[in-house]
């Protein structure tokens, strides 16, 4: 297969905003064709599509799926390779976050963080595998800081984000020396769009050494790193976080 960028092809889950949007924009950039998958966000997809595609013609794709649901991750996978013909990089980004404290938690919270965060996110590589191993591919999962030091009143989040970070560690030794697989473990970036207002954000800001949130930029910048820096880095895990998780 060519190693010429225009002809490889990246999958990236949750691709339609925020930082699904900018690590597409950043691996189109480079000259891969891009499969931008989503699951509700129809219009803001096709959007981004449309603009890809102006800029280099039949190179972007949107493909909808709700990989909540059983076998939805396959079926994207086998969707994509279907259509665009092969498949180089594959980014597990797509994710869902809200609170579950433990008085109030249920079994469907359960499910949906779990499927979204930890079940999607191997099943999709396991489907992914083939085509990866052919092309000496890589995998990027979405991580969190909160994997390791959890975030109260969101124990289910947390211990699918920790299950997505042994997922990484996992995958790189099984998947090697073909494939390699790695992880970008996001802290303080975009604020949820459910976040209270400025004095939980100040809180928050207040144990980040640099001062500041992450844009969207510096978590896709993170992943381009994984995806086309060094060839010999599997099984890794970095924080953008502006040091917060070294904060004691």
């Amino acid at each position: 297969m060519s190693s010429n960028p225009a002809n490889k092809v990246a999958l990236i889950t949750g691709a339609a905003a925020r930082i699904g949007a900018a690590i597409t924009t950043e691996l189109h950039a480079v000259g891969h064709q891009v499969a931008i998958h989503y699951r509700h966000s129809s219009d803001t997809a096709e959007a981004l599509c449309a603009q890809l595609n102006t800029i280099r013609a039949n190179s972007a794709f949107t493909y909808q799926a709700d990989l909540s649901a059983r076998n939805a991750g396959e079926q994207l996978v086998r969707e994509v390779l279907e259509k665009q013909k092969r498949l180089d990089v594959l980014i597990n980004n797509a994710s869902s976050y809200y609170p579950t404290p433990i008085q109030t938690a249920t079994q469907d919270d359960w499910d949906d963080l779990f499927a979204s965060n930890a079940r999607a996110p191997f099943f999709i590589a396991q489907a992914a595998a083939p085509a990866l191993r052919e092309n000496r591919g890589c995998i990027v999962n979405l991580v969190d800081i909160y994997a390791d030091r959890p975030n109260k009143q969101h124990p289910i989040y947390c211990m699918a984000k920790a299950a997505n970070a042994m997922m990484v560690k996992s995958l790189a030794q099984d998947l090697a020396p073909h494939i390699r697989v790695n992880g970008v473990s996001p802290g303080a970036a975009l604020w949820p769009a459910n976040s209270d207002a400025d004095a939980a954000r100040q809180q928050v800001l207040q144990r980040i050494p640099m001062g500041r949130p992450a844009g969207a930029e510096q978590i896709a910048a993170a992943v381009m790193f994984m995806v086309t820096g060094s060839d010999y880095v599997t099984g890794q895990i970095l924080a953008v976080d502006g040091g917060r998780s070294v904060q004691q």
